[in-house]
């Protein structure tokens, strides 16, 4: 424990995601908490201690005593504090879908009661809590906002499959709706986070530090990556010219890559969407989210052209693609970019196989369509990308992966896990 308990508090963590589960798993240490989830899939699992994300073992299931997790409405009558963990993604047109924030919305006014206090980590646009969450909360519950119940927010900050960077290990910020409130948010934080705290000034401004934090690193990656496209055309290394320009002590570390997942490539389009809503044009966030969006175009682009240089016949060829999750070392599916590269792949007529031994088979079927290969066949592919760079790829030797490969073929190394001169393509 880092500070002073919370009296009394009573604790529900509604949606045991990536973001939720960690979080209820170190309050149950020492509050009592309902661990709530729409799936019954899920808090079955949970029950018999397994946690499908990886984010938490059997282990520290275990030590969470005070945990109970269920998907019933009435195990949340006694709580008095909710905190609200459901993903935030985008629709196909880019733009927010609220409809989970919604839908956790409605079941906590069901319960509601005076003086309770319900506190959001999802990542929104500024205002999103107090304009769209509270009057959900108000009109299901019949309870008045700031006078019966109150409102807080602090923005998750969970890098899923990163085992150092954890719950209480990252410094979180918190805020509430009245200052009274946000000094209460900021002690149950402060309880449990190691790392401390900073308390915003207002929930608007936690919100906008949160969804500004990808929506930087997004910028800095766009840039990197038309840097790499730039210094392809012109037969210049991008990872040489990287560790080059990185031994100035101020230089940014970014590297170009595909920017997936539920916040680098997400994240910008809540803030561009709020902007546009109050009549402002974002034209620097908005060209950094096209560069991103389109690398997967441009990976499949260069994977075709290399492939025609060696004489090698597109329609009917067949190419691997090793690894499918959005990042390294976790089996997160969520926004992968990596699809990108497989359907512009496949619009030129070629068999896409996709390996990544940290995949659910049933959820890459269910999510995208695919079936991945447990086992890569040997000499079989005239083009094989290591679109992810997972440690069990990374122990692999060039030469391992290329016996994949035909006599003739193409090895691209998106991730620059080999030296340079072992791929024939890197990013």
């Amino acid at each position: 424990m880092s500070g002073t308990l919370v009296s009394d508090a009573r604790l529900a963590v509604i949606g045991l995601g990536y973001v939720g589960l960690p979080l209820a798993v170190e309050f149950g240490k020492y509050y009592p908490v309902v661990g709530f989830d729409i799936s019954q899939k899920r808090i079955d699992a949970l029950k018999s201690g397994v946690d499908s994300t990886l984010e938490v073992s059997s282990e520290e299931l275990a030590a969470a005593k005070h945990l109970r997790c269920s998907c019933t409405q009435a195990d949340l009558n006694d709580v008095n504090i909710y905190i609200v963990t459901v993903p935030t993604p985008i629709d196909k047109h880019k733009r927010p879908d609220l409809t989970p924030l919604i839908k956790a919305s409605e079941t906590i006014g069901k319960t509601l009661k005076r003086g309770d206090l319900v506190i959001y980590e999802s990542t929104v646009y500024p205002g999103a809590t107090e304009e769209d969450c509270v009057p959900v909360l108000e009109r299901v519950s019949g309870l008045v906002f700031n006078k019966d119940f109150f409102a807080g927010y602090s923005p998750e900050r969970i890098n899923p499959g990163d085992k150092e960077h954890r719950v209480t290990t990252i410094k979180k910020v918190t805020s509430g709706s009245t200052p009274e409130v946000a000094d209460k948010v900021d002690a149950l934080y402060k309880s449990i986070i190691t790392a401390g705290t900073h308390k915003a000034s207002s929930i608007k401004v936690a919100e906008a530090a949160k969804v500004i934090e990808n929506t930087q690193r997004d910028l800095n990656i766009a840039l990197i990556n038309e840097l790499a496209m730039i210094f392809n055309r012109m037969g210049i290394d991008t990872l040489d010219v990287l560790e080059a320009a990185g031994t100035k002590w101020n230089f940014l570390p970014f590297r170009p890559g595909l920017v997936g997942g539920h916040c680098i490539g997400v994240d910008p389009y809540y803030l561009t969407h709020k902007a546009q809503e109050i009549g402002y044009h974002p034209e620097v966030i908005l060209a950094g989210r096209k560069t991103n969006d389109g690398m997967g175009r441009y990976v499949a682009s260069e994977m075709i052209k290399a492939m025609l240089n060696k004489c090698i016949q597109i329609k009917g060829s067949r190419v691997l693609v090793m690894g499918l999750t959005f990042k390294e070392n976790c089996p997160d599916l969520r926004n992968t970019r990596v699809i990108d590269v497989i359907n512009e792949l496949r619009g030129y007529h070629v068999t896409v196989d996709v390996y990544d031994p940290w995949v659910d088979a049933a959820e890459a079927a269910h999510e995208y369509g695919i079936d991945p290969v447990r086992i890569p066949e040997q000499g079989g592919y005239d083009g094989i990308i290591v679109a992810v760079s997972h440690a069990c790829f990374k122990s692999m030797s060039a030469e391992q992966i290329r016996a994949y490969g035909k006599g003739s073929h193409v090895l691209y190394d998106l991730k620059h896990i080999f030296e340079t001169g072992s791929s024939d393509l890197r990013l």
